[in-house]
């Protein structure tokens, strides 16, 4: 007609066209191509021996296509996923992928081809790569090998924008994994129409706002809102979306996890029952998880799990198609126990299938003697638990060696000091790393502990050790993870360790020294302000007639501040820093050894060396003086479009946050670290000297993780505060309202005095908050948060259960913990709550990298170095009582694991470090404060260029 318009019905009869081809054909190409009122009747009447033709009805079904259709119908078999085109899920792709070698990763696609997938999944995301950058160019490359690109895509990233470039490059129809409801319904609904817009299928993760559904209850529930949001406010067809309600780990030893695979297959079979027309699939390999490195048994449980998940009503899934057991070719007694695990048929089947895998090659289902060192003599087999770590016959082998000798304490003296020898040996080459020493700690203590009833039945004393060692957290600090891994080394290599705990005075330590004729003390400590008490600990074993060595160690000491602050006041002994656990074992050794005086020697020259060096290299340093460093402060052009004014002024708490949603923003390179397992996360896991046992300890850490979430172990409280607030002269000064008339708090802030090259200047945090006499109203926030509330009740648990491997992994995890509610903190403050970057889209990875505007720097660190100030911070936010974390006298926090520190929005504002300051500063500083000279220079120290 005139709009262009075609009738479809199919009720047009011959007359019709016969009317239609008169008054529109004839008028519009008649002239040019010769027809005439005789050839179309001749026409009408051929047509009107034939039905007008039906449009046939097709059918709703699933379609997915490459150069290829793929449809999915009643009847269809299992669509397979191919998954090792993922650089998450297969380090021989990755490797190529990093490496540039596209040829040989379009090889992985095609051997995903031959395997028999057939949907390929493609992900990318790694933190040093440039995803969307691959993703684009992987694909363009997949679009060139039609063997390759006949195959629907599957776009798999957790970032929208790598999704969206895969998107752009995907001939036919792709599907999209995934999109969920974690960031709430708007944005679910952003991503969707986006999808539906390039017109692919979706996988919906079966997440909202509470994280992650772990439950048949709610794995149904999120897939049911998620479906009528789809269906009902997107317009998406139902065969379009892909339900996944999250296949998760079990044989996992946490109890509730043993009805996972029960509840996603009841799932499977509600959403395929009440969610018409929606596919449902799942990520395979995540079943077996716990089974990581034997590939018989995990090859079998993926089978077993898809034989019994698609009668449930599984459409597909991503697993690798020529790494799955033929179902009935599973011999039948790893297949009963596997299902046992699977179907949760029996309380014990975890342990059984845990006992059988250790009896299955990863090739082949011959059975090997791997208990075969339980056949050896006892002395061996102790050793052997002792450097594997293995605590399930521990007792029973003790027992049995105890029968041998004639006194309980010979056990101690012999074979488990032969085997922790052993440990130690292993240790010192290099062959062991920590977490395994600390698992053999864990297997020793509970082999004294049953040995200790027969030993103080025949009144026998102690084993000899090779020395007594006293350790303790100096008085005003509460941080003991390193001073805990120090004490079980040395514990391992049969040194008598006693440990004072955390804030302990220094009468303690020297009156439980000289009680308990210890041959070394050794001091920890974190924050700053602890550096002095362990000067004032040496200077008092010096007044006292100490001799024995003083050993320092923590996060904020060194081989420098023991040399130039320590030793110089400890004449009569030695005091000597100790970076690590690894090193403790020989300073120890030599300084109770038979060449402790040359050992002693040796040192006394290092440190003489390093004091030299020291003062000659301060002496050296150029400084501005104070008021040249203000003049050459940093210069803003300062606009009123640059400042932002808060959602809110005032304090905001938040009491009993979340652990999940706090764990999605964990940061785990230092959680490595702590561990002294060194290399950046993710890529520790693959390392080619600590990979194995960084994996290992990683899956000891998620599932101790998963237990904490699940039974609330602690508590997460946090405040936080954002105010009106400008810069006089060097101080920012917070009002009391929005009036801005009233001073409330006022921060004292320092500048960097170091000579700088020209055109830089010398930094203070001052410089970040608009000056008063610019006019603009500026702001500033601050915060405290914890993970630590409840975490006492738990360290004594293990504590009493000889178990320091769990101990000090739950003090590293809460540590964690704490830095990422930090860092989902400042998040909600820089979208919401202050707003300044209310678009901000960074995955995890590039708010570990910091690649957002503002900073939150803490009291006591490089760019505020005074600890002095998180008491006026503590005291804005009332934070004692809005979160229960205490400041020592020290001005530590306790819980241990709490961070505090101040909000800054300007986009200039970056960390530094304020270095050394000179003694013009500290005057003006003093006053400012009002504190005197001596108390200012107590706290600022370790700042101080002069003596």
């Amino acid at each position: 007609n005139e709009f262009g318009e075609y009738d479809e019905t199919p009720e047009s009869t011959a007359i019709q066209i016969e009317e239609f081809l008169k008054e529109e054909l004839l008028n519009i190409v008649g002239g040019c191509c010769g027809t005439t009122p005789e050839h179309i009747k001749a026409i009408a009447d051929v047509a009107k021996k034939y039905k007008p033709r039906v449009p046939p009805k097709i059918e709703p079904l699933p379609r997915y296509s490459g150069l290829e259709p793929l449809t999915v119908f009643k009847g269809s078999n299992f669509v397979n996923v191919g998954e090792r085109t993922n650089v998450t899920g297969s380090a021989k792709f990755k490797k190529l992928i990093k490496e540039e070698k596209y040829e040989d990763a379009l090889t992985v696609a095609r051997h995903q081809v031959e395997g028999g997938a057939q949907v390929i999944d493609v992900n990318m995301d790694e933190g040093m790569l440039d995803s969307e950058e691959v993703m684009t160019k992987f694909l363009n490359l997949i679009a060139s090998e039609p063997d390759i690109s006949k195959l629907p895509i599957m776009i798999d990233s957790s970032k929208w924008s790598v999704i969206e470039a895969g998107l752009k490059c995907v001939q036919g129809k792709s599907i999209v994994n995934s999109i969920s409801l974690k960031e709430g319904e708007e944005k679910f609904k952003e991503h969707a129409e986006k999808v539906k817009m390039y017109g692919a299928s979706v996988i919906v993760m079966a997440f909202d706002e509470k994280g992650q559904a772990d439950s048949y209850e709610r794995k149904i529930a999120i897939c049911k809102r998620a479906y009528d949001i789809l269906t009902k406010d997107v317009g998406f067809q139902a065969e379009d979306i892909i339900f996944d309600p999250n296949i998760l780990t079990v044989a996992t030893g946490i109890d509730e996890h043993n009805n996972y695979a029960v509840d996603y297959m009841n799932a499977v079979k509600w959403i395929k029952q009440n969610l018409h027309g929606a596919q449902v699939s799942g990520g395979v390999s995540n079943i077996s998880f716990s089974f990581r490195g034997n590939d018989r048994v995990r090859e079998a449980m993926h089978s077993a799990f898809l034989y019994h998940a698609i009668k449930a009503g599984m459409d597909m899934g991503i697993v690798n198609p020529g790494l799955i057991e033929v179902y009935g070719e599973i011999p039948k007694d790893l297949l009963e126990r596997v299902e046992d695990v699977i179907l949760n048929r029996r309380q014990d089947a975890t342990e059984r299938l845990v006992e059988f895998a250790e009896t299955v090659k990863n090739k082949g289902m011959e059975q090997v003697k791997d208990e075969s060192w339980r056949e050896e003599k006892v002395q061996t087999r102790l050793t052997h638990s002792l450097v594997k770590g293995i605590v399930d016959y521990i007792e029973e082998d003790t027992e049995e060696a105890r029968k041998l000798f004639d006194r309980p304490i010979q056990v101690i003296e012999g074979p488990l000091m032969d085997g922790m020898n052993v440990v130690g040996d292993l240790f010192g080459q290099g062959k062991m790393f920590l977490p395994q020493v600390v698992k053999s700690a864990r297997v020793m203590k509970k082999a004294v502990a049953y040995l200790l009833p027969f030993i103080e039945a025949t009144k026998e004393e102690g084993a000899k050790p090779k020395g007594k060692i006293l350790m303790a957290t100096v008085k005003g600090d509460v941080h003991d993870i390193g001073k805990n891994i120090v004490g079980v080394v040395l514990g391992c290599n049969n040194y008598d360790i006693i440990d004072l705990g955390v804030m302990v005075p220094s009468e303690k330590i020297l009156e439980t020294a000289r009680q308990e004729k210890v041959d070394i003390i050794g001091l920890s400590g974190l924050i700053t302000p602890s550096l002095d008490e362990m000067v004032h600990v040496a200077k008092e074993m010096e007044r006292e007639g100490f001799d024995i060595p003083l050993l320092i160690g923590g996060a904020t000491t060194s081989k420098v501040h023991t040399a130039v602050k320590i030793e110089e006041h400890y004449k009569r002994g030695q005091a000597i820093h100790v970076l690590d656990a690894s090193k403790s074992v020989p300073v120890v050794g030599n300084l109770l050894g038979d060449n402790k005086l040359d050992f002693e020697c040796q040192i006394k020259t290092e440190y003489k060396n390093l004091r030299e060096h020291h003062f000659k290299n301060r002496i050296e340093k150029p400084y501005l003086s104070y008021e040249d460093a203000k003049k050459n402060k940093l210069k803003i052009d300062w606009k009123p479009e640059d400042i932002v004014k808060p959602a809110f002024t005032g304090i905001k708490v938040f009491e009993n946050y979340p652990l999940e949603d706090i764990a999605e923003f964990i940061d785990w390179t230092p959680f490595f670290r702590t561990w002294e397992l060194a290399g950046k996360y993710p890529d520790i896991l693959e390392d080619a000297v600590v990979g194995e046992h960084a994996r290992n300890l990683f899956n000891d850490a998620k599932s101790l993780l998963d237990k904490i979430i699940k039974e609330k172990w602690l508590q997460a409280n946090a405040v936080i505060g954002l105010w009106n607030a400008n810069t006089v002269d060097e101080d920012i000064k917070v009002y009391k309202d929005d009036s801005r008339k009233e001073v409330d708090k006022v921060f004292r802030m320092l500048r960097q005095q170091s000579k700088k090259s020209t055109n830089v200047p010398n930094i203070s945090l001052s410089d970040f908050v608009a000056p008063k006499e610019t006019g603009l109203n500026d702001y500033i926030g601050g915060f405290a948060v914890t993970t630590g509330i409840g975490i006492e009740k738990w360290l004594k648990k293990f504590q009493d259960d000889h178990d320091d491997y769990n101990k000090i992994m739950l003090q590293a995890l809460a540590d964690r913990l704490a830095e990422a509610f930090a860092e989902q903190m400042h998040k909600k403050v820089r979208t919401e709550y202050w707003g300044y970057s209310k678009c901000e889209k960074l995955n995890p990875d590039e708010l570990i990298k910091e690649k957002y505007r503002g900073i939150r720097p803490a009291p006591g660190y490089p760019a505020c170095p005074d600890h002095t100030e998180k008491t006026t911070l503590f005291e804005i936010l009332d934070a004692e009582k809005n979160t229960g974390i205490k400041l020592t006298e020290s001005l530590a926090m306790y819980p241990a694991s709490s961070v505090s520190g101040l909000y800054f929005a300007h986009s200039k504002s970056k960390y530094f470090g304020v270095g050394k300051i000179g003694k013009d500063q500290v005057e003006d500083y003093s006053k400012r404060k009002g504190l005197s000279m001596k108390d200012a220079e107590r706290w600022l120290a370790p700042a101080l260029n002069y003596g």
